[in-house]
C-alpha cells in the first residue's frame, strides 16, 4: 500500500500500540478532555455575564454554547471512565461500546444545548430587536476566552498530532478516521468556539458602528447553525460506531493474510471485524483446515492465529476461530 489514503487504514489496528508506548492507556484523552472541561465552565460563566451587562444575544449564545461543550465534556469523561471497565459476566464483551452511547449522548447536548438556543435567539433578536449596552465588557471576555479556547485546543491538536506522526498519517486523516470520538469532539468543538467567538465580536462590532441589534442576531443564528454542523457530525461518527463499524478493507486483507500464513489453515471462508472501542477490535471467522489435520494441529492453528493476529495488529482484544468444512468438502458430501 502506498500513500496517506491506505496507510490510513493502519490507525485503527495499531492505536493501542502507539498507546502502550506511552504508557498512558487512554490517560492523555482524559487530560485533553479534562483541560477543555474547565476551560468552557470559566469561559460560560464570564459569557453569561457580559451577555447580561452588554444586552449581546451572540454573547449569550456563545454562553450557551460553552455551557454545552462544559455537559458535552462531562460526558466524554464519563463515557472515557465506564467504557475502560473490565468485562464481566453480565458484559462478557466488555463496556468499550458504551463510549459511543456516552459520546452521542454529548453530541445531542451540543445540539440541545447550544444550536437550538442559539438560533431562537437569534431569530428573537431579529425580530424583536435589542437593546444594545457597553459592548467593552464583551470584547474582553471574548479576548480572554480566546486565549483559553485556543489553549484547549493546542492540547488536543497536540495528541492528534502526536498519534498522527506516530502512525505516519495526515493529521486530517487521523482526526477523520480514529474511534477515538473523545479528541474528536474536542478538536471539532474547540475550532467551533473559536469560530463562535470571531463571528460574536463581529455581531458586537456590527452593532457598535451601525447601531442595529440586527447584526448580534445574525451572528447569534450563524453560530447555531455552526453547533448544528458539529453535532451532526459527531453524532453521525458515534452512530457508525454504534451500529458497528469493520476494519478498513485494506487491514482486513491483512487479517486474511495473517491466518492464511498459519500452517494447516487452507482458506478463510468468512470474515467478521468489529471496532469495539478506540483499542478493542474483534475478529471472528469460518476456517477451512487441511482436511488431514488432527485435531491437536487444529487446536495449536488456532492459537498460533491467534497469537500473530495480536502481534501484527495489537488493538485486537478477541478472536473467534470456527473450523469449519470448505466448499469443496461440502460439494463432496452432498453428491455422495
Amino acid at each position: 500500500m502506498n500513500g496517506p489514503r491506505s496507510r490510513v487504514s493502519d490507525i485503527l489496528p495499531t492505536m493501542s500500540d502507539a498507546r502502550a508506548d506511552k504508557g498512558t492507556d487512554g490517560g492523555e484523552s482524559t487530560f485533553t478532555v479534562i483541560v477543555a472541561a474547565l476551560a468552557n465552565l470559566g469561559i460560560a460563566v464570564a459569557k453569561a455575564v457580559a451577555g447580561l451587562i452588554s444586552g449581546s444575544s451572540a454573547m449569550l449564545s456563545e454562553a450557551a454554547h460553552s455551557v454545552a461543550d462544559t455537559v458535552t465534556e462531562v460526558m466524554l469523561l464519563t463515557a472515557l471512565k465506564r467504557s475502560g471497565k473490565p468485562a464481566d459476566e453480565d458484559h462478557p464483551l466488555g463496556y468499550g461500546p458504551e463510549r459511543y452511547i456516552w459520546a452521542m449522548l454529548a453530541s445531542i447536548a451540543t445540539f440541545v444545548g447550544g444550536a437550538v438556543f442559539s438560533i431562537y435567539d437569534g431569530v428573537h433578536t431579529l425580530v424583536a430587536g435589542e437593546e444594545l449596552g457597553d459592548p467593552l465588557i464583551s470584547y474582553i471576555v471574548l479576548a480572554v476566552a480566546f486565549l483559553l479556547e485556543g489553549y484547549s485546543l493546542r492540547t488536543g491538536v497536540k495528541q492528534v498530532r502526536r498519534e498522527a506522526s506516530r502512525l505516519r498519517v495526515p493529521d486530517t486523516y487521523y482526526l477523520r478516521h480514529t474511534p477515538d470520538t473523545a479528541v474528536k469532539a474536542v478538536v471539532m468543538e474547540d475550532s467551533a468556539a473559536l469560530i463562535g467567538l470571531l463571528l460574536a465580536a463581529g455581531g458586537l462590532l456590527g452593532g457598535q458602528l451601525s447601531g442595529s441589534g440586527v447584526w448580534d442576531g445574525v451572528a447569534s443564528c450563524l453560530i447555531g447553525l455552526l453547533l448544528v454542523y458539529v453535532a451532526w457530525v459527531l453524532g453521525r461518527s458515534n452512530a457508525q460506531l454504534l451500529i458497528g463499524r469493520p476494519l478498513p478493507l485494506a487491514v482486513r486483507s491483512g487479517v486474511r493474510e495473517e491466518l492464511l500464513s498459519v500452517p494447516h489453515i487452507v482458506e478463510v471462508l468468512e470474515l467478521t471485524t468489529l471496532i469495539q472501542g478506540p483499542d478493542e477490535i474483534l475478529i471472528a471467522a469460518k476456517i477451512d483446515f487441511r482436511d488431514m489435520a488432527t485435531a491437536a494441529e487444529v487446536e495449536w492453528a488456532c492459537e498460533e492465529a491467534e497469537a500473530q493476529l495480536r502481534e501484527r495488529f495489537p488493538s485486537v482484544r478477541r478472536v473467534y476461530l470456527d473450523p469449519t468444512p470448505g466448499r469443496a468438502q461440502r460439494l463432496r458430501r452432498g453428491g455422495s
